[in-house]
């Protein structure tokens, strides 16, 4: 059983580091490998969708993209359960290793051209087995280091777990954009879009390798120790933590339909609806993304400092505010305005994130924290995150309006402006344990 001494030691000292640094390194990997796709979109709609209309192969590759979304669910309770009842590092090696599998399978599917209908069959296949996994890492990998850490700085170290997953996502379009900057639009066309998934395998490895090295948390150890581990932590959390439940699903709805919107969809709006060439979306889309790393660690210390609802109440407010007026002078044509656009909704992004993730993790007990986090996260994600780009094309071609993207933003906001208010704070108190 831990002491209080000894858990001191491992979240001051250098043991803190390794956590950190373990569970941040294998979510980067994750995310590389799950943002990939939604960087590649227009390529893997050519690949698999190839039909007379370029809109269409467009919203058949981010429906195939929001399919992984509608599966994280079911990966929530999986291993959320999984990680309650036998602890949180064993989990996190197994969800890496199969998100690796997935995309790695990804990178060896044959074109429509190829094989016909099984292409988009398998890569269908491939993306259901992405979402199983990432259903179980962000809650797991957030859990686990939340248990590490000293209450008074809680909200830095876990923010940089959200702060990890974002790096995942610019080493992908750093490797999009270099692979786009050599290769010919035709070749990247036929075989160059693959080359971020094949590098799966090895990336994949060394997460692996990572996260069985690390030791298994200090409250879980407690639980143990205690023999108060949860048999069943998924009923117990549907029946103990609903309203935990029910105000982390809440506000998660503007935290990824923005964080979709923004990192994602933006990133082929600007070609498809702008006229921006592939490469200045990317870089536009790069520098956004410098942003949201940097900032979300410095929001989360902010959220240690005046706590977690007030942050949360601005961003949600200032994206119900601006996303409109941001969309609008993003559509006047001058690429640095829409650049400065998109910082700005960057900006209230990394805030909201700074102080969310955190507020997750600390509305559920340790007995049940990571199916309780896992249910709530990913049900949100799937309804209102994966299906984002999906639904902002949607709008765009349906409708005509290049500004509609933004109303999905504002609804978000304020659907999630009530769960902040209903949040209890629990900033610089010390973690539940059952």
């Amino acid at each position: 059983m831990s002491t209080p001494e000894s858990r001191s030691a491992t979240t001051e000292g250098a043991s803190l580091r390794q956590v950190t640094v373990g569970a941040s390194t294998g979510n980067v990997i994750e995310w590389f490998d799950y943002a990939t796709y939604g960087y590649l979109a227009t390529e893997i709609g050519a690949a698999f969708f190839p039909f007379e209309s370029r809109a269409l192969s467009l919203l058949s590759s981010f429906a195939v993209f929001g399919v992984a979304f509608f599966m994280r669910p079911v990966g929530g309770l999986i291993f959320g359960s999984l990680g309650d009842r036998l602890g949180r590092r064993g989990v996190l090696a197994a969800v890496i290793g199969l998100m690796s599998l997935a995309t790695l399978a990804i990178g060896f599917i044959p074109g429509y051209q190829t094989i016909g209908l099984w292409a988009p069959a398998l890569l269908v296949l491939a993306r259901f087995l992405q979402g199983l996994s990432g259903g179980g890492e962000f809650g797991g990998a957030a859990s686990y280091v939340a248990e590490h850490a000293p209450a008074r700085r809680r909200g830095f170290y876990v923010s940089l777990i959200e702060s990890s997953a974002l790096a995942g996502f610019l080493l992908g379009i750093v490797v999009v954009l270099i692979l786009r900057g050599l290769l010919p639009a035709e070749a990247m066309n036929d075989w160059g879009w693959r080359l971020p998934f094949l590098a799966a395998g090895p990336l994949g490895l060394v997460g692996l390798y990572i996260r069985l090295r690390l030791q298994e948390s200090p409250e879980f150890q407690k639980l143990e120790a205690q023999h108060s581990v949860a048999k069943s932590p998924l009923r117990e959390s549907l029946t103990r933590s609903w309203r935990s439940i029910l105000v982390v699903f809440g506000l998660v709805i503007v935290h990824n339909a923005s964080l979709y919107i923004i990192l994602t969809y933006f990133n082929t709006y600007m070609t498809e609806q702008l006229g921006i060439s592939a490469i200045g979306a990317s870089v536009a889309t790069l520098i956004v993304l410098v942003v949201t790393v940097v900032v979300i660690p410095i929001a989360g210390a902010l959220s240690d400092r005046v706590g977690r609802k007030p942050l949360l109440l601005a961003a949600a407010i200032g994206f119900a505010v601006l996303s409109y007026p941001m969309l609008l002078l993003m559509n006047q044509g001058n690429y640095a305005v829409v650049v400065i656009a998109d910082i700005v909704l960057a900006l209230l992004l990394s805030c909201y994130l700074g102080a969310a993730l955190p507020a997750y993790i600390e509305a559920f007990p340790t007995r049940m924290r990571y199916s309780g986090f896992s249910v709530a996260y990913n049900l949100s994600v799937a309804v209102f995150g994966g299906g984002a780009p999906f639904f902002a094309t949607l709008l765009v071609t349906s409708t005509g309006n290049l500004l509609s993207p933004a109303f999905y933003v504002i609804g978000a906001a304020l659907a999630s402006l009530v769960a902040v208010v209903a949040l209890k704070e629990r900033s610089g108190s010390e973690l539940e344990l059952t």
